[in-house]
């Protein structure tokens, strides 16, 4: 596993964000702290080169995205897709969710992520 560079300014932001988070980003990060989701430890607004993301585990190189309303903006859809080809260009697999599909049906959130699991130990 490679170390992954950010930009060191992003730290504070990143503190910002977590204690800002939305109540789809809670209510996952309950289900994936502290190794909790089939033992992988996940990061909560990981700086990844010049980006922050909303859960990183290094082990899987997995990125998931919890996407708000904004994020379904024409121009917020732009950045998105080229900042998730930027990641998958360093070897990151990426998994994303509207907020409200977390709040509202965690059971299969979490099949998606432990099926990326089950591929990932393949």
């Amino acid at each position: 596993m490679h170390y992954l560079p950010y930009k060191q300014n992003l730290k504070e932001f990143s503190r910002r964000l977590r204690n800002n988070s939305t109540l789809g980003e809670i209510l996952l990060w309950q289900q994936l702290r502290a190794g909790q989701l089939e033992g992988y430890s996940f990061n909560r607004q990981k700086p990844i080169g010049q980006f922050i993301v909303d859960f990183y585990c290094k082990r899987l190189q997995l990125v998931i995205e919890v996407d708000g309303g904004y994020h379904y903006e024409e121009e917020q859809i732009l950045i998105d897709k080229g900042r998730q080809k930027m990641m998958e260009e360093m070897g990151l697999h990426f998994i994303r969710f509207h907020d409200e599909e977390i709040r509202k049906d965690m059971p299969q959130v979490l099949q998606k992520i432990k099926e990326y699991i089950s591929e990932f130990k393949r």
